[in-house]
């Protein structure tokens, strides 16, 4: 596996960048609900779109309203739970339809949660499992999210110490290409930037439409062109170019 370069401190120059959340603006923790966004980092975001002309967008595992809530930009263009819904530039809102199947799921998830001792995330159209303190229990929950999985219909989707059951039919990658099409977006090259395995569906879309990714963290098999080693590292190139 080759390591990968730095992106050049031109890459955002006439890009239409798409940022991931968690591990790429803000650190990880145990508990996403404890994930901080200072006024730092607002105004650097609120700094980047005035830069791009309004091509910035935040796309995350996040349901659209929490993350709303927690940046509290106004109306930036997002795209929550891995690209099932989703807010224009222009305002506007798509969200994919839950099956009833969801409910069984985030039942049956609750419950082993519990008797595993794991964090249990409920968004708008997934269940995820959390086992960031509980390494020891990875095998269950793979096991049990296969399961749950084949009885309901609904997609695991598998990242850093989390296990995810969600509505089919969208991911990131879905999302940039559908922003992609829509004004500010179509007139830039599109960049992302992602730490984990979700995000490789965005990396692909970008090099499809004649950008790239730039992966954050340590080294792994990745369809990102370039890295950086951390959300540190990433704000800092972010900052440098605004």
């Amino acid at each position: 596996m080759a390591n990968l370069p730095a992106p050049p401190l031109t890459m955002l120059d006439g890009a239409s960048l798409f940022l991931d959340f968690d591990g790429t603006l803000v650190d990880f923790v145990i508990d996403p609900a404890k994930a901080a966004v200072d006024n730092r980092l607002r105004t650097l975001l609120g700094q980047l779109a005035s830069r791009l002309d309004h091509r910035l967008a935040i796309l995350s595992g996040r349901s659209l309203d929490e993350l709303t809530d927690r940046i509290r930009l106004g109306p930036i263009a997002m795209a929550g739970s891995h690209g099932l819904e989703r807010r224009a530039a222009n305002g506007r809102v798509t969200r994919a339809p839950v099956p009833p199947e969801f409910a069984f799921a985030v039942a049956s998830a609750r419950t082993f949660a519990e008797a595993h001792n794991l964090l249990l995330e409920v968004k708008a159209a997934g269940v995820a499992l959390h086992y960031r303190d509980s390494l020891h229990a990875e095998a269950d929950v793979d096991r049990f999210a296969h399961d749950l999985a084949i009885r309901t219909g609904l997609e695991l989707q598998r990242g850093k110490c989390v296990r995810e059951l969600k509505v089919p039919g969208a991911d990131k990658g879905d999302a940039v290409r559908a922003f992609m099409t829509e004004p500010p977006f179509a007139s830039g090259r599109p960049v992302v930037m992602g730490d984990d395995l979700t995000d490789e569906h965005a990396f692909e879309a970008a090099a499809a439409l004649g950008g790239c990714g730039i992966l954050i963290g340590d080294h792994r098999p990745t369809a990102a062109r370039f890295r950086l080693p951390s959300v540190a590292a990433s704000l800092a190139f972010l900052g440098a170019r605004v």
